[in-house]
């Protein structure tokens, strides 16, 4: 599954500060490379020639891996700084950290999901000074907006961003312009479309969405249609507003679209992907790691609706893409955005470790976006001598695992700008108001996925299912 899920429980543990040693047994494995990277934004390379500096990373695949230590090897060549890569599991990346900071032995630098970004800056375990000069040094501007914002802190920021993702309505563009249907951008419209498709006496559905209440992918997808709605978990003087009339109204929407429109059953990352890929669905959710198996380029998860028999990227030819939705109480279409980021940790070489983010960002970044570009959006888009350069270099790369075609080919220019406008303006519960930190316990919990599941169910009402969210996620902060 290329969904990326986190087991967020350790990160509950890590806010709470029980993992207090070191366990030798917990220990990340090191590739023993001996690598090395540089910055341009070092006014003397001489300065770190020699340095030596250890980077933990969670893209652990080896094709990624070995992505990482190319672009480590080509930075060295420039500068002399050394880097040791360490991989880690996401899973285990929170435990990590927090016996690593017990034995005062945290890499330089490390490569992580947001969600635990805030929370580290609050801990004290970011180097929140370094990230904002490497940000300055790079150009403010170089970057998209959207995912600087979500990890604004203080006078600067908590680390840097460096790709992500952006969830996505998909639709069977073919049939709705076949039904005389509107894009599928607002609520309004997406209920018309799913209920005009929905057939369920012919195996077709209106739309297919997670509704799984344990698994994180349907906190994913419902926050899409929370932000939409101007459903906000926390306001910036941190009072709950989960239960506010806006996210009554966004809960109320989700579950009657998929109580209406959607198969039966739990719904999940992999039963949502088949109902569309078999050409039953005029709708789903789900995030853009599934535009290269939508062409038919993944063995692993290939499309099977009886016109990819002839043309395997049918559904990708003939379907229309959405990436931010508005609601009737929204005041702007919103996108749930899910970034990455390389903090530097305190206590690293400060100089070594602008140095390597400075070389990966500029000679790697085309590199580490093409490991996986279709889910690896750039979120510096340029440099100041030329504003569109890793935007349209991204454009260029290729996409897939069984066979590749760059992502421009597969779905046009259309699309791929909407892709790009939508990377820039990413939103989340929590984050932009200074309240990240909040969020790891919430998604761990598993409080809304679970109350989501009461209503669909008919256990509890809306108006009852966010109150018990806000009781629950007020028990948690405590």
């Amino acid at each position: 599954m290329k969904m990326r899920h986190f087991a967020l429980l350790l990160t509950l543990i890590l806010a709470l500060g029980l993992f207090t040693a070191c366990s030798e047994a917990a220990a990340p494995a090191a590739t023993n490379t001996d690598d090395a990277a540089a910055d341009e934004s070092s006014s003397d390379a001489g300065a770190v020639e020699g340095a030596e500096i250890t980077f933990w990373s969670t893209e652990e695949q080896p094709e990624r891996a070995a992505a990482t230590e190319a672009i480590i090897a080509s930075c060295q060549e420039q500068t002399g700084v050394s880097a040791d890569l360490v991989l880690t599991n996401e899973d285990d990346l929170p435990s990590l950290i927090t016996s690593s900071a017990a034995a005062d032995s945290l890499p330089d630098i490390a490569f992580f999901p947001m969600d635990f970004a805030i929370g580290w800056a609050d801990q004290g375990l970011l180097d929140t000074q370094a990230a904002t000069e490497v940000i300055q040094s790079l150009g403010e501007d170089t970057f998209a907006a959207g995912p600087l914002n979500l990890v604004a802190y203080n006078d600067g920021y908590a680390a840097v961003p460096t790709d992500g993702w952006g969830q996505l309505l998909i639709y069977r563009k073919d049939l709705f312009d076949a039904n005389g249907l509107e894009t599928p951008d607002t609520f309004e419209k997406i209920q018309a479309a799913a209920a005009a498709l929905h057939d369920p006496s012919n195996n077709f559905y209106g739309i297919t969405a997670a509704n799984d209440p344990s698994a994180v992918f349907t906190q994913q997808t419902f926050e899409q249609f929370a932000l939409a709605n101007g459903c906000q978990l926390v306001d910036e003087a941190g009072d709950l507003t989960i239960d506010s009339p806006q996210c009554v109204e966004a809960v109320d929407f989700f579950t009657n679209l998929l109580n209406s429109s959607s198969p039966a059953g739990v719904q999940d990352v992999v039963s949502t992907r088949a109902t569309y890929f078999a050409g039953q669905a005029g709708m789903i959710v789900w995030s853009p790691f599934i535009l290269d198996e939508m062409a038919g380029l993944r063995d692993e998860a290939f499309p099977a609706c009886p016109e990819c028999a002839d043309d395997p990227a049918f559904l990708a030819k003939n379907s229309g893409i959405v990436p931010a939705i508005q609601g009737p109480s929204g005041d702007s279409p919103a996108q749930y955005g899910q970034v990455s980021y390389m903090g530097i940790m305190t206590g690293a070489d400060i100089e070594a470790a602008k140095a390597f983010m400075g070389c990966w960002f500029n000679e790697g970044y085309l590199d580490w976006l093409a490991v996986a570009p279709e889910g690896k959006f750039p979120m510096r888009q340029g440099t100041p001598d030329e504003p569109n350069k890793f935007i349209d270099g991204w454009q260029t790369l290729s996409t897939g695992v069984d066979r590749k075609m760059p992502l421009g080919e597969v779905y046009g220019s259309d699309v791929i700008q909407t892709l790009i406008e939508g990377a820039g303006n990413f939103n989340r519960w929590g984050f932009g108001v200074g309240q990240g930190a909040l969020v790891s316990p919430v998604y761990e919990s598993l409080v809304v996925p679970q109350a989501l599941n009461d209503v669909l169910t008919g256990s509890l009402t809306s108006e009852e299912a966010v109150q018990e969210m806000a009781a629950e996620i007020e028990d948690l902060r405590q």
